[in-house]
């Protein structure tokens, strides 16, 4: 089974030109949790989801001590949390967005993408062909099409 046969067509995305603004509200409306971030001429150029919100949003301290890498959840009063959520709406999606995207050709087999999907301990992954996007897979979907038909057997 390959990609193509498997993928969402209807993709939610933004433009590299729309506000995290733009990106919340398609997270409310949509009940998605990420984001496929295209030019023009609708390239893959970046990919923007509630993580990358949650990391910016959320206070935390990183420091190296004696080569150990720590991460410290630091105390933030309600004001400073308000004023930070606040800022995000009006910054640009590529601000926080990954450019390095994991995405893979709508003619990649399912079972790749399913062990990608693992490996990288991501939700959903972009199809594109030709670096144009042209569909999203969710880990959903892989489970939808690879038992689906296991399931309507006869037992």
């Amino acid at each position: 089974m390959k990609a193509h046969e498997i993928m969402i067509r209807q993709v939610h995305k933004v433009k590299e030109t729309d506000t995290l603004r733009d990106v919340i509200e398609k997270f409310i409306k949509y009940r998605i949790s990420g984001l496929p971030v295209v030019n023009e001429r609708n390239e893959i150029v970046g990919y923007i989801s509630d993580g990358d919100i949650m990391r910016y949003i959320g206070h935390r301290e990183d420091f190296v001590l004696d080569a150990f890498y720590f991460s410290a959840v630091m105390s933030m009063n309600e004001g400073e949390y308000d004023d930070r959520t606040r800022r995000l709406l009006g910054r640009n999606v590529m601000e926080l967005s990954r450019k390095k995207v994991v995405a893979v050709s709508q003619d990649e087999d399912v079972a790749h993408i399913a062990g990608l999907l693992g490996r990288k301990q991501i939700k959903k992954v972009p199809v594109h062909r030709g670096g144009v996007l042209v569909g999203i897979i969710s880990r959903g979907d892989v489970i939808r099409h690879s038992f689906g038909s296991y399931l309507t057997e006869e037992r």
